[in-house]
């Protein structure tokens, strides 16, 4: 769609609305952006002040999810204390948490894993496929968390929350809302409609949202070819309290990715002189997911309130792929069902000691199947799929934790974990070879120890804590792991590996946190140190077709440490403040041999001020940074996405005014890159968008 066209399309929908707007009776009263989010639920399964956790976390709330331009929900996370942003291709995006991505961070949507079977322990597709116009909270926990989590759960653990609507009195009440944005670095529109109504004791809520985007256009004018994609969402939830105390909710959430191109398979990299591929596209990638969930809240003997969890997952991962010069096309079925189960408990044994305990099942199957057809004749064979078919992957957990106040300073907590984790893969072969079935029963005990320690005995302007923590973390091989089978990014071909075992982390942090009437912050300190890390190493051989032929195995040592800040002020009624800066430095040992960490960010963070001198405008000037970084792996040194003398540091200058001419709208300008400046973020597929006008409008009704 034309810009033209779309800017009309946006101006039709608030003419409609406003219309609408005026038969609905007055909304809730906007919450201030400025707002700080102080009470998370992931690093300790409960509702909790950030402030009291010993562990580092960082929270996105509502107001800042939708103030943002985030054309996935990983976008979201720009910028914030330990969370760093890797793009390959347009439309997929990770984060990257203490130096680990991919299936090294767990990823949970609604409290169910995200992560599956075919999760790679690198850069991924399959958490684009979430919504981030639909939530309302992204949590991320920084540093192992397998005593509550699990598998994955080494770097962090990132939680996408969507909002769950309630509603006071008896009489029916409704509210809705709808959001356009228009971005002119790739005449981009990201549209999304919700409502939802309800009365005391049931509540319904749902949203579609839909983006279309066209060709970016990077800091110079340059167009980039291959980047142009589409994606339409959808989301449904209940949630009814059908006794005193009980509580169900049910949902529903869809995702589709039609057709997405990989850019750095069909451009050139660094040091290539013609593409890897001359075909590349995810067709299509989505996730389908559905929930119900009984809360019981009554106290008993055993616990004070329970709460009960069934979800189904299906993730969607179809491909089509030629080689550069080829005749050959491969088309790709690819399909994980995760079916998972748990439950979690708490109890208040006195007024200093608390305890949570739970359990979890997961289970994962996996079907793939790949065909090529010659472009020139059209003849068809089947090929070896990229994952074994038929593989599966069984998980189960128990946990529990201890928290203790034995003073009104001091905050004492540990926890306990012990996992059984099977995986199953079927023979796999590929012409004259054949890779035999794997049957892996990994088992673990994880926990973790820390402490928060109030250093004023009084009320003070500002409340001082010392935190400290220790924990394990693992990761059991996955299928991807044991059986990924195939053309890799970065002109490579991985073959199985069946003697693979977990990978474990034992990670040390540290640091002050501090919040008061006007200032609050943190700084933390932490040390991690990895075993068994499973490495996706050259095995020297190369395939006919010229890739560098790579297995996956335990054979890599690796320390990365680092700090993570941020500070946030309210220096006046009308004027915020706010910065953060993360730095991470990594070294790993391979075969005797200590080189840089692979895919370690540089020092990056944002810095901004917000200003709000009357009821109806905002302003806010902010800066994004990174500090070059030239420390590579010796796979970063010869990876196409990555410059092999290093990633040149950047400084982007942005800025954004809103207008209300109502409390239930609101339009916005944003002008990101305003200097027009060509970057890279390290360890992307693909430059940045350059000058960015981006125009959003935001109704209530």
């Amino acid at each position: 769609m034309p810009p033209v066209s779309r800017c009309a399309s946006i101006a039709l929908g608030l003419i409609l609305l406003q219309s609408t707007h005026a038969q609905t009776p007055d909304p809730q009263p906007r919450v201030d952006a400025t707002e700080l989010d102080t009470v998370q639920v992931t690093a300790t399964r409960r509702a909790e002040s950030t402030l009291d956790v010993p562990a580092g976390v960082t929270v996105v709330g509502e107001e800042q999810i939708r103030e943002a331009f985030a054309p996935t929900a990983m976008d979201l996370l720009h910028g914030e204390v330990g969370t760093f942003v890797q793009q390959t291709t347009p439309g997929q995006s990770v984060v990257i948490v203490r130096g680990l991505k991919g299936s090294e961070v767990l990823h949970l949507v609604d409290g169910f894993r995200l992560n599956n079977a075919i999760f790679r322990n690198s850069p991924n597709q399959y958490i684009a496929l979430v919504d981030g116009q639909s939530l309302g909270r992204i949590e991320v926990v920084r540093g192992p968390n397998s005593t509550l989590y699990g598998s994955d759960a080494m770097g962090g653990v990132v939680h996408m929350i969507t909002p769950e609507p309630r509603f006071d009195g008896s009489d029916w009440q409704s509210e809705g809302r709808v959001r356009a944005t228009f971005a002119s670095a790739d005449d981009s529109l990201l549209s999304r409609a919700e409502a939802q109504g309800g009365r005391e004791g049931f509540a319904l809520s749902g949203g579609v949202s839909y983006q279309d985007v066209d060709e970016l256009r990077v800091g110079g004018g340059d167009s980039l070819p291959f980047t142009a994609f589409r994606a339409r969402a959808g989301n449904l939830k209940a949630v009814w309290s059908i006794a005193e105390g009980h509580e169900i909710m049910l949902q529903a959430q869809a995702l589709k990715q039609p057709s997405t191109p990989r850019f750095d398979e069909l451009v050139p990299g660094f040091g290539q002189a013609q593409p890897n591929s001359s075909e590349f596209a995810f067709e299509p990638q989505a996730r389908e997911f559905a929930q119900a969930r009984w809360r019981f809240t009554t106290p008993t003997r055993l616990f004070d309130s329970l709460e009960v969890m069934a979800g189904h997952q299906s993730i969607r991962d179809d491909r089509r792929s030629r080689d550069f010069g080829s005749v050959d096309r491969d088309t790709e079925q690819n399909d994980v069902d995760t079916f998972g189960v748990g439950t979690v408990a708490e109890k208040t044994l006195s007024d200093t000691q608390h305890v949570s305990f739970g359990a979890e099942y997961y289970r994962d199957e996996v079907a793939s199947a790949r065909q090529r057809t010659r472009i020139d004749t059209q003849a068809v064979s089947e090929r070896a799929p990229r994952f074994p078919d038929g593989s599966t992957m069984r998980q189960f957990g128990a946990f529990a934790t201890y928290d203790w106040r034995p003073t009104d300073r001091l905050d004492l907590n540990a926890g306990l974990r012990y996992s059984d984790i099977n995986t199953r893969l079927p023979a796999i072969a590929s012409g004259d070879a054949v890779a035999a079935g794997v049957d892996l029963d990994a088992g673990d005990v994880s926990g973790n120890v820390g402490f928060n320690w109030r250093l004023s005995e009084s009320a003070s302007a500002l409340d001082w804590r010392i935190v400290a923590n220790a924990g394990r973390g693992f990761r059991a091989p996955n299928v991807f792991d044991l059986g990924v089978f195939g053309d890799r990014p970065g002109n490579r071909f991985s073959i199985p590996n069946a003697d693979l075992e977990p990978e474990n982390v034992l990670t040390f942090d540290a640091g002050i946190k501090f919040e008061g009437a006007v200032w609050s912050g943190e700084a933390i300190a932490f040390r991690s140190r990895y075993r068994d890390k499973i490495t996706s190493v050259l095995t020297g051989d190369i395939t006919d077709a010229g890739r560098l032929v790579v297995q996956n195995r335990n054979v890599t040592r690796q320390t990365l440490y680092g700090i993570e800040t941020g500070l946030k002020g309210e220096v006046s009624d009308a004027l915020d403040v706010y910065a953060t800066a993360t730095y991470t430095r990594g070294e790993e040992t391979l075969e005797g041999t200590t080189d840089p960490a692979d895919r370690v960010p540089p020092l990056y963070g944002k810095l901004g001020a917000r200003w709000h001198p009357l009821a109806r405008w905002r302003f806010e000037g902010y800066a994004f940074y990174a500090t070059r970084q030239d420390r590579l792996s010796p796979r970063d040194a010869v990876d196409p996405r990555i410059d092999p003398d290093g990633t040149a540091g950047w400084v982007t200058w942005n800025a954004r005014v809103a207008y209300a001419p109502s409390p239930d709208l609101e339009l916005a300008l944003r002008v990101e890159n305003l200097g027009d400046h060509r970057y890279r973020e390290h360890g992307s597929g693909l430059d940045e968008p350059g000058r960015n006008v981006i125009l959003s409008a935001d109704w209530r009704f």
